[in-house]
């Protein structure tokens, strides 16, 4: 029993000496660690001694916030609610035994008004009372009322406005007001912070951030191929209301005006859209100079890459895009340019996609010269482009030029932004003159706005004669109105 117990006290003291040395050496091992960090530390500290290198990031740190407090603080009192009436008129079916109709009835037949009303927002641009806005935010408006942020109210009138690029150029009586500066949106890169400013659900002075998450998107939400969409889009909440605010970078300047979202309910779901500040910029001074939109196009058919065109074609490398189709009136042909040439850039812009194209060349006019990089085969050329208009000429139209058509033997001016908004359209031709022709054997001579051609909206000359060529074996079908919009004329033809 006395062995036993010597045995287990032994062990026992071996165990404690044991503990005793491990406790020792972890303590020691601790010192070591905790000197080798502060030496560690004392050689990061010395400049000659370092061997790490260090990198200083431009994100923005939550300390940073200020700038978001700056931009938002310098955007506010630019952006603007809108509020529009729109009128429906209420029209009677009218057609040429309308004149026996107005004796039996004592005048044309009319019907009650309906008003709508609508919200949006818009960017101020000018001290004097400009205000950039979508189109679709005031067209065919009857009543414009304009809230700026201080809550007073001006009543404003539509300089110009277009539906190929949703853009619009209003103008109250003001001074002294404080406005945005564009920006370069050629420039903004994916991935930079950005703020949207507008009025959703009708609440002002609302104010989110995001980044831009992608340029020259096409979403295909303004129509045909006639429109301009190369829209940035960011991950800034956007609402209904938001329609013709400011998306502005991280120094308050305009990079955009947002127009759209990408929803299935109707509100914000991660995508929003706006139209870039340089084509917004373009376009108000072409409301400006010349009453409307004036558009440029180099004058070719062009399809984005993929990998089985490259393999049909022969083309080794994926960026540009490939011409399918030169235009004989266009400027590309008179340049030298020819199918299948890989159109690489525009003055220096890459174009990978039909949309980057758009968004290049919806910043010039007739007439303006442009640098083109093609790619023929091996080679690698540079010509100099002078864009032309959709007839092929480098004229400018002005809102209310007259044009003559000889089919119809009429001449006629598109509707001026005013006329517009008293009828509640966005598109129509005004007659102007009537020689020999159709409308003269149906006694038309005055009052008479032609509103579609075989059943497509017509605003322009261009309109007017590819209505015309659209014609059912000959035969042609004219919708028009009155200039009050009390009645409505429809009347068909064979050529």
């Amino acid at each position: 029993m006395k062995n036993k117990t010597k045995a287990l006290f032994l062990t026992l003291c071996a165990a404690l000496i044991a503990l005793s040395i491990l406790t020792i050496n972890l303590y020691s091992s601790q010192k070591e660690i905790k000197q080798s960090i502060a030496n560690a530390e004392m050689r990061l500290s010395s400049d000659n001694e370092s061997t790490v290198p260090s990198v200083k990031t431009n994100y923005m740190s939550y300390e940073d916030g200020d700038n978001f407090v700056d931009a938002a603080e310098k955007t506010v009192n630019t952006v603007v609610h809108i509020k529009t009436e729109v009128v429906s008129k209420g029209n009677s079916y009218y057609d040429f035994f309308g004149s026996l109709l107005e004796q039996l009835y004592g005048g044309p037949m009319q019907m009650p008004n309906n008003v709508s009303v609508a919200y949006g927002s818009g960017v101020v641009i000018s001290p004097d009372g400009y205000i950039v806005t979508n189109n679709h935010v005031v067209e065919g408006a009857s009543k414009i009322e304009v809230t700026f942020n201080d809550k007073h109210k001006r009543t404003a009138t539509i300089i110009g406005n277009d539906p190929s690029t949703d853009l619009a150029l209003i103008k109250v009586e003001a001074s002294d007001l404080e406005y945005l500066a564009f920006a370069d949106s050629d420039e903004v890169k994916v991935g930079e912070w950005v703020l949207a400013v507008g009025n959703p659900f009708n609440l002002t002075s609302t104010v989110t951030a995001g980044i831009v998450s992608a340029k020259a998107r096409n979403i295909n939400i303004l129509g045909d191929g006639s429109t301009i969409e190369s829209f940035i889009q960011t991950d800034a909440a956007i609402n209904p209301g938001n329609s013709g605010g400011a998306l502005v970078d991280m120094d308050g300047n305009l990079i955009g005006i947002n127009a759209a979202i990408a929803s299935r309910t109707g509100s914000y779901e991660g995508y929003s859209f706006a139209i870039p500040s340089n084509i917004v910029k373009k376009v108000v001074e072409d409301f400006l100079q010349y009453g409307s939109l004036q558009r440029a196009y180099l004058g070719i058919s062009i399809v984005e890459i993929t990998e089985e065109l490259a393999e049909e074609k022969g083309i080794t490398e994926m960026s540009g895009v490939y011409i399918m189709n030169v235009e004989e009136r266009g400027g590309a042909k008179a340049a030298g340019i020819k199918e299948d040439d890989i159109l690489l850039s525009v003055n220096n812009i890459p174009v990978n996609s039909n949309s980057q194209l758009i968004g290049v060349i919806g910043q010039y006019r007739p007439g303006d010269k442009v640098k083109v990089k093609v790619q023929r085969k091996d080679e690698i050329l540079v010509k100099e482009v002078t864009l032309k208009n959709l007839e092929g000429t480098e004229e400018m139209h002005k809102e209310g030029e007259s044009f003559y058509n000889e089919v119809l033997g009429i001449k006629v001016r598109p509707l001026s932004s005013s006329t517009k908004s008293e009828l509640g359209i966005n598109y129509g031709l005004e007659l102007v003159e009537v020689k020999e022709g159709v409308f003269k054997q149906k006694g038309i001579t005055d009052d008479f706005i032609i509103l579609s051609v075989n059943y497509q909206k017509v605003s322009s000359e261009n309109d007017l004669k590819k209505a015309l060529n659209a014609d059912r074996n000959g035969k042609i079908r004219i919708e028009g109105t009155n200039s009050t919009g009390t009645y409505n004329i429809t009347f068909e033809f064979y050529r």
